[in-house]
C-alpha cells in the first residue's frame, strides 16, 4: 500500500517505521508549514498533523480521492462539516481521538461503567489526562471522547479545564515531558470510589493501530470510526 503521510513529526515517523516494517511504502511526506503538495501515487493518507492545518489536509486528500484517516486533536469543532465534505466528494475518511486497540477498548468499557452508574448520583465524576509537553491541545481528544460518552449517561452537561460546575465533569490536563498518554475516570462518593485507568507505555500502540486502520479502510467508501476496523461496540 502507498501511504501519504500528513504531518512527520514523531508520530509520522513512528507510522513510518511500522508502515514499512509490515512492506508499505511512504510515497509523500508533508510537514506542517506545507500546502503545496499533490497525492500522485498515493492509495492513503494518514493525517496526524496539527489542528490549524488538518482540515486543510483532510479536504485536499478528499479532493484527490485518496481515503484520509486522521489522528489529529483540536479541530472538532469543524468536524461535521468535514463529515459533509466527505459526502459530498463520495470520500472516505476516518476519525480517532486515538488509535489504540486498548485505548478503544477502555472507551467501550468508558460506556459501560456510565451505564451502569447513572442511577447513582452519589458519585461525583472527575478525569485526568497526562500527556507529553509538546502535545499542543488540552484537553485531549481521548478525553473529550471520554467525558462525551459520559455525558450522554448521565445527568452532566458538559466538561470543564476549570472549577466546574454542579453538572460539569472536571477534567485535570497535565503535561509531563515523555508522558506518551494516560487516562484515568474516577467516580468518588464519601463511602467509596470506582476508577478505571489505560497508560500507554509507548506510541507505538497509536502508530500501530493507524496503519492497521489505513490497511482495512483502502477501498471502501463513507465515514468510519476505529469501532468499525476493530468490529467492537
Amino acid at each position: 500500500m502507498k501511504i501519504a503521510l500528513l504531518g512527520y513529526g514523531r508520530m509520522g515517523k513512528s507510522i513510518e517505521t511500522i508502515a514499512l516494517n509490515r512492506n508499505h511504502s511512504i510515497v509523500l511526506k508533508v510537514s506542517d508549514a506545507d500546502s503545496d503538495y499533490n497525492f500522485k501515487d498515493a492509495e492513503v493518507a494518514i493525517d496526524f498533523s496539527i489542528p490549524t492545518v488538518a482540515v486543510y489536509n483532510i479536504k485536499k486528500a478528499l479532493d484527490a480521492g485518496v481515503p484520509v484517516i486522521s489522528g489529529t486533536t483540536g479541530w472538532l469543532e469543524q468536524y461535521d462539516d468535514v463529515v459533509s465534505y466527505c459526502k459530498e466528494k463520495n470520500g472516505t475518511f476516518l476519525y480517532a481521538s486515538n488509535f489504540s486497540l486498548g485505548v478503544n477498548i477502555f472507551f467501550e468499557i468508558n460506556k459501560r461503567l456510565s451505564e451502569l452508574m447513572s442511577g447513582f448520583s452519589e458519585y461525583k465524576i472527575e478525569m485526568e489526562e497526562i500527556h507529553h509537553t509538546k502535545k499542543l491541545d488540552a484537553p485531549s481528544g481521548t478525553a473529550i471522547t471520554l467525558a462525551e460518552e459520559i455525558i450522554k449517561n448521565s445527568t452532566y452537561k458538559n466538561w470543564t479545564l476549570e472549577q466546574p460546575k454542579a453538572n460539569e465533569i472536571f477534567i485535570d490536563a497535565k503535561r509531563i515531558e515523555d508522558v506518551p498518554g494516560t487516562h484515568e475516570v474516577t467516580y468518588n462518593s464519601e463511602i467509596d470510589s470506582i476508577s478505571i485507568k489505560h497508560t500507554a507505555h509507548s506510541r507505538q500502540g497509536f502508530a500501530m493501530g493507524a496503519v492497521i486502520a489505513a490497511e482495512w479502510i483502502k477501498n471502501k467508501k463513507g465515514v468510519f470510526t476505529m469501532k468499525d476496523v476493530l468490529n467492537i461496540g
